[in-house]
This record gives structure tokens, C-alpha cells and sequence, in this order.
């Protein structure tokens, strides 16, 4: 009997995915396991056949960020799969030069998320381009770095920040401002 892979949603937050494995800091019913995702002692050194990470990796620094992918690095099985969104810096700079309106890229560019079920406030501590994101992978463990599509993923029907668009919603005309990158596991 084939064994079943071990899909890892980091930072899920409200969204509960089929079939992943769900870590987050916040109380939701879903969730497999409260903790942090930076530090992972639940999992075994090569066990996880993907990580997806929507919108919580810019909460690290870019010191913190390079022990994060570490640790992402650990968990998953040669050749494993990172999926990562994060906010898109160059994007962001076309939305404001198109609406000049700050307001359209403050949520995305500083944002705050207060935690579940305590009184913790995270904010983000840093921004990405494919080009730098693209470096720090490489850097970090991960070969093959390239932009994926949403709309050809096993939870595109989940409404999450990777399909974050101006206009708002418009997933059809609008521009979308999520960075999404997939790497493989060197």
C-alpha cells in the first residue's frame, strides 16, 4: 500500500485545506497543531512531500527568514515541494503608480494580523521580488525556483492571499499581488 504524502499548510490561519497537515499560532478547530511555524519539532527531518506557506513568511525578518527555510529545508523529502506566496513588492509598485493611492498597498505592504485566541500582533518585517525571494531560496536549500499558477494547484478552490488582486477580487482584469513561487528541495 502506497503511503499517503504528507502535505504541510503553514500559517493556514481560517483556511482549512483537504488532505494538509495544519500548523498556525491562531485557535481554530482545524488546526493539527498550535505552534509557530519556524520551528517545527513535529515533524520528521525529511517527511513532508510539500509545504504550502500562503502570507506568513514576510512576518519573519530577513535574518529569521534564512533559519525559517532551514527548518522548511529539514522537514522536506529530496526533491519535496515549497509553495510559497508572498506579498509582490514590484507588483505593489505598479498599483501605486497606476492609482496613486497608498491605501491599496498598505494592507498587503505592513500587514497586521492579530493571532486567535490570544493577545498576540504580528506584523510583516519585510518585502519580496521574484529575483530576491528567488536568491534566498537558492541560498537556503532550494533549486528550480519558478512563479506558479494559482488557478493549477490542488487548493486553488481556497481563497487565500495567493489570489490577491487590484481591483479587489478581480481574479479576471485585475493584477495580482501575491508572489507565488514554487522551489524544490536540493
Amino acid at each position: 500500500m502506497a503511503k499517503k504524502p504528507l502535505n504541510i499548510h503553514l500559517g493556514c490561519g481560517e483556511r482549512n485545506i483537504p488532505g494538509f497537515t495544519n500548523v498556525d499560532l491562531g485557535k481554530f478547530s482545524h488546526i493539527h497543531y498550535r505552534h509557530s511555524i519556524d520551528n517545527l519539532p513535529m515533524f520528521k527531518s525529511g517527511s513532508a512531500d510539500l509545504i504550502y506557506s500562503s502570507h506568513a513568511f514576510e512576518y519573519f525578518d530577513r535574518l529569521e527568514a534564512e533559519k525559517v527555510l532551514k527548518e522548511w529545508g529539514r522537514i522536506l523529502k529530496r526533491g519535496g515541494v515549497l509553495r510559497l506566496a508572498v506579498p509582490d513588492f514590484e507588483a505593489m509598485l505598479v498599483v501605486y503608480k497606476k492609482y496613486k493611492e497608498l491605501k491599496k498597498i498598505l494592507g498587503p505592504l505592513f500587514g497586521r494580523w492579530s493571532v486567535v485566541g490570544s493577545k498576540k500582533i504580528i506584523y510583516h518585517k519585510t518585502v519580496y521580488d521574484f529575483k530576491d525571494l528567488k536568491e534566498l531560496l537558492g541560498k537556503n536549500g532550494f533549486r528550480d525556483v519558478k512563479r506558479y499558477n494559482w488557478r493549477k494547484t490542488i487548493h486553488k478552490g481556497f481563497d487565500d492571499h495567493s489570489q490577491a488582486y487590484v481591483p479587489h477580487m478581480d481574479k479576471d482584469n485585475g493584477l495580482l499581488i501575491s508572489l507565488n513561487v514554487e522551489a524544490k528541495k536540493k
